[in-house]
């Protein structure tokens, strides 16, 4: 129920449309229940066999009261009046035209109804995917690290499309099907209140429906979770296709999704084949009354209570109770399984979001002294990462760090710009704790390269001017030149306008490194921090990258992450870690003579 009202909740700025939709379904419906109720007068005179003298003789009522027999009265007496000039042909031809007018009435405006509700149940898909995009943007990156990308994809589009089919459709019919039914009601009860008591029949319809869609839920929520392992898998195979194929492992991963791919057949089997099961059901019950309902009716009309023309009307009117509630208790059962997707998406939209503004937070716009670590430690679970660091970077200086894989080098870089939060101790920018400042604040100071180099689908400009509010041509052109990299940007078929292709697959590994170098340059951050930039190029690119590198960080305070030692020579401080500890920290030319740790990492890679 919580989950269906957070949906309802989207609805409300769609207010006034729903409110169109409901008085657009009332007038369909009216002049649907109209259209039937001429049926009555069109059957007499198709089945009289006498005139309608007698009618007038009788004459009208002395006064006019809301019963049915009195209205059936006042309307057969002018009926008869108008016979007395025409033929019944063309009576039945008024009737007819009359009929006409109201079903084309009644379809307008009900189209009327769907055209305003189209507008709502997208508006509201829209909203969802919005609130979700925006939600995966402030998540904080220990959440995707738990969660798989195909997972997340599917639930954003296979449970957001699922919601709009199951869900957002039945909160159509919602605002329709009851409004169809109370109207009906009213009007049967006003014809003949005995035989209306054959509506309360419907009620266990409703509850048999209900109890099956109650199970619809739980097998709906395990085949969407199905879908999401299959598009993970796909998702992998495409990131990982040359790996796939050096290890000749095309028939693992193929016998993997084959597998996949047979469960999520097997639970939709299930799905459709109880999905499919309300619509029979409820319309054999439906159909059952309608039995009832006949028996009922002929005694009476034997008896002499009711005219057989105002049976058949009835019957008529009363079987267009089942499409609504057929719909009704259909609504209900899909909404069950829509709502399965709800629960999916609301892990999304409910998941905390633990890297955020605290309610006052500290201006920062610059560094003037120093970045500091104060004894910081972290942990990504119950091990510890980082254990007591300190370190400070002065205002313009570089500061180095290096060590083994796995010794908290990477860790340092994430937790400068809050990508996590420190577990103990504090980073501090001029003696304001990080956490106390405006993370927009934090992160405009800060500049990264990574070691992949993260582009987008999009132009080699509008990759350097990421981020940056109003670019112009000539300082993008600029970070370029900087940046070694426009040379070759000039080679390509359309310079700057080139598109570079998801991950910017069209150009090679150098090529990437100085596009985001670029990036960083246009930027101008006061704090540079580049997490082993060069490590994964060739030494041609190496050589093009590092020389931008080291235009980068001239004079600009930098944290430097490094693989290949032969790059941070001259960096004005080399901190050597080793399982999450400072082991040795000093120029490169102090830890040479120390002969620790650095020097032994120096003698692998054969430097000299």
């Amino acid at each position: 129920m919580k989950s269906f009202l957070k949906i309802l909740s989207l609805a409300k700025a769609y207010r006034s449309s729903l409110l169109l939709n409901v008085f657009f379904n009332s007038l369909s419906i009216l002049f649907g229940i109209f259209s039937f109720v001429m049926f009555l007068p069109f059957l007499e005179v198709l089945f009289s066999e006498g005139d309608f003298s007698q009618i007038l003789e009788q004459g009208l009522p002395e006064k006019f009261v809301f019963k049915a027999d009195v209205i059936q009265q006042f309307g057969f007496y002018y009926m008869a009046e108008y016979m007395q000039t025409h033929s019944k042909m063309e009576m039945l031809f008024l009737l007819c035209s009359i009929i006409a007018v109201m079903i084309l009435l009644k379809n307008l405006f009900r189209y009327l109804a769907i055209y305003v509700m189209a507008g709502v149940r997208n508006g509201i898909v829209r909203d969802y995917r919005n609130k979700i995009y925006s939600k995966l943007l402030h998540l904080p990156i220990a959440y995707f690290s738990d969660e798989r990308k195909g997972d997340i994809i599917s639930r954003m589009t296979n449970d957001v499309k699922e919601i709009e089919w199951s869900v957002l459709r039945s909160i159509e019919a919602v605002y329709r099907d009851p409004i169809t039914i109370i109207f009906t009601v009213i009007v049967l009860v006003f014809m003949s209140p005995q035989m209306t008591l054959f509506i309360l029949l419907l009620i266990p319809v409703a509850a048999v429906i209900t109890l099956i869609g109650k199970k619809l839920r739980k097998v709906s929520s395990e085949s969407q979770q199905r879908i999401g392992d299959m598009i993970s898998t796909v998702e992998e195979t495409l990131t990982g296709i040359k790996i796939i194929k050096a290890f000749n492992a095309e028939k693992i991963k193929d016998d993997q999704f084959k597998s996949e791919n047979e469960s999520y057949t097997k639970q939709m089997t299930k799905l459709f084949r109880r999905t499919d099961l309300a619509s029979p059901l409820s319309e054999f019950l439906g159909v059952s009354v309608i039995i009832l309902a006949l028996l009922y009716g002929g005694n009476l009309v034997f008896e002499g209570t009711m005219r057989g023309s105002s049976l058949i009307t009835y019957i008529g009117l009363f079987y267009t109770l089942i499409a609504p509630s057929k719909s009704f208790t259909q609504a209900v059962y899909n909404a069950q399984r829509g709502l399965a997707s709800v629960d999916r998406i609301n892990k999304i939209l409910d998941a905390e979001e633990t890297i955020k503004d605290k309610p006052a937070t500290t201006n920062l716009h610059s560094l003037t002294d120093k970045l500091s670590f104060n004894n910081v430690s972290f942990s990504y679970e119950d091990e510890l990462v980082l254990k007591n660091i300190s370190l400070n970077v002065p205002r313009g200086k570089s500061v180095a760090l290096v060590g083994q894989s796995g010794s908290g080098k990477s860790t340092i870089a994430s937790l400068v710009p809050r990508f996590y939060d420190v577990k103990e101790g504090a980073i501090e920018i001029d003696g304001i704790d990080i956490k106390d400042a405006k993370l927009s604040d934090l992160r405009s100071l800060i500049g990264l390269v990574t070691q992949d180099a993260i582009l987008f689908n999009d132009t080699i400009y509008n990759n350097i001017a990421f981020g940056i509010d109003h670019a112009t041509e000539e300082r993008v052109v600029e970070a370029a030149k900087i940046a070694n990299a426009h040379d070759f940007i000039m080679h390509l078929p359309k310079g700057y306008q080139t598109n570079i292709g998801d991950g910017g697959g069209k150009l090679s590994g150098g090529q990437k490194q100085r596009i985001s170098i670029a990036r960083a340059v246009l930027k101008n951050p006061e704090i540079l921090v580049l997490d082993e930039a060069t490590s994964a190029l060739d030494t041609e690119s190496e050589r093009l990258v590092q020389d931008a590198l080291n235009k980068l960080m001239d004079n600009r305070t930098s944290i430097i992450i490094a693989h290949r030692l032969s790059t941070i020579q001259h960096a004005d401080e080399i901190i050597v870690m080793n399982k999450g500890e400072i082991k040795e920290r000093g120029t490169h030319n102090e830890l040479i003579s120390l002969n620790g740790d650095y020097k032994k990492l120096i003698d692998m890679q054969s430097f000299d």
